[in-house]
């Protein structure tokens, strides 16, 4: 199986994706693994159900792990988890809070490697060597996880133009509407659900 990463707008995008075996490739008891770091403030029990809901009615097996600080982040149990199960989906929230977690830990290895990858909302963002700071639009570092893009969610006419202000002209930004999905498969991106995807290198809107 080809690895992916799916980065969708939001879990209805998400529901949509499972649809399309083209985007997410489960087998027959398929091995679904839910991180939901990024959103520990907000519930990370909560989003974990969220995620499994979306997967009601299909033959797969779906399990929580509760990477939610620095301190559980090199379990063996959740490397190996990871490691071994069909797809990983990674919870909305806070992706600055996941990059904390996850940057140079056994548990952000394993992600990165993951065969199969769904981020979903702003935590698509820390995939990238670049990521856009939420809280006003700068760009900063991300994990690295996924070349070629840098991922952000929607946010105001004026800190968006602020983003591409700050960022290099040859930079692909990607803003990420809620019913969209990109993915990254053989080094690159492509819009495979363009509502709401709005793709710019520098103040020009161009396609990947």
């Amino acid at each position: 199986m080809q690895t992916s990463t799916l980065a969708v707008g939001s879990l209805e995008a998400l529901k949509d994706a499972l649809a399309d075996f083209a985007l997410i490739d489960l087998p027959v008891d398929a091995d679904v693994v839910v991180v939901p770091t990024a959103a520990a403030f907000i519930g990370a029990a909560e989003a974990s159900v969220a995620v499994a809901d979306v997967f009601g009615g299909r033959d797969v097996r779906v399990e929580a792990l509760m990477v939610t600080d620095r301190a559980s982040n090199a379990e063996g149990y959740f490397v190996d988890r990871l490691a071994q199960c069909d797809l990983v989906v990674l919870c909305d929230g806070s992706p600055l809070h996941a990059r904390t977690v996850w940057r140079n830990s056994p548990v952000g290895d394993a992600i990165n490697s993951a065969a199969q990858l769904v981020a979903v909302g702003g935590v698509a963002s820390v995939l990238g060597e670049v990521m856009i700071d939420p809280r006003g639009g700068a760009p900063t570092t991300g994990l690295n996880y996924r070349s070629g893009v840098v991922l952000c969610p929607p946010s105001s006419d004026e800190q968006l133009r602020r983003t591409r202000s700050l960022l290099a002209g040859d930079v692909v930004l990607v803003v990420l509407g809620s019913n969209g999905a990109l993915q990254f498969r053989s080094g690159r991106w492509r819009v495979v659900r363009p509502e709401g995807v709005v793709v710019t290198r520098g103040h020009d809107v161009v396609t990947l």
